[in-house]
C-alpha cells in the first residue's frame, strides 16, 4: 500500500482532520482501493485516527496514504494548531473523556 515507506512525506497528527477533495460521482478506476475508501470515507470530515480505525488499517500506513493523497489533491488535511508546541487543553480533555467512555 505504501511502497515500503514507513513515514509520510509531511508530518500528520493523528487528530488532524481530513476531508475529501473529490466529488461523490468522481471516477475512481485509476486509483487504488485504499485511496477510494479513504476518499469516500472522508466525504464526511474525519480524523486521521478515525480513518485508521474505520478502515482497519494501521495508523502509520494511513498517515502515509493520506499524505500522498493530499499531495495529489485528493484530500484536504487540517492540522491542529499548537501553542508553542503544547497541545490544546480542550483537545486533551476530549480525548480523555472519550477514553473513559471506552
Amino acid at each position: 500500500m505504501t511502497g515500503g515507506r514507513t513515514a509520510p512525506k509531511v508530518k500528520l497528527a493523528m487528530e488532524a482532520l481530513v476531508s475529501s477533495a473529490t466529488a461523490e460521482h468522481r471516477e475512481f478506476s485509476h486509483i487504488t482501493p485504499e485511496y477510494k475508501a479513504i476518499s469516500q470515507l472522508c466525504l464526511q470530515v474525519r480524523s486521521v485516527a478515525e480513518v485508521s480505525a474505520l478502515l482497519r488499517i494501521p495508523l502509520g500506513v494511513v498517515r502515509v496514504l493520506i499524505a500522498d493523497m493530499a499531495a495529489e489533491g485528493l484530500v484536504r488535511v487540517h492540522q491542529p494548531q499548537l501553542d508553542a508546541g503544547r497541545p490544546d487543553v480542550n483537545l486533551l480533555e476530549r480525548v480523555l473523556s472519550g477514553l473513559r467512555r471506552l
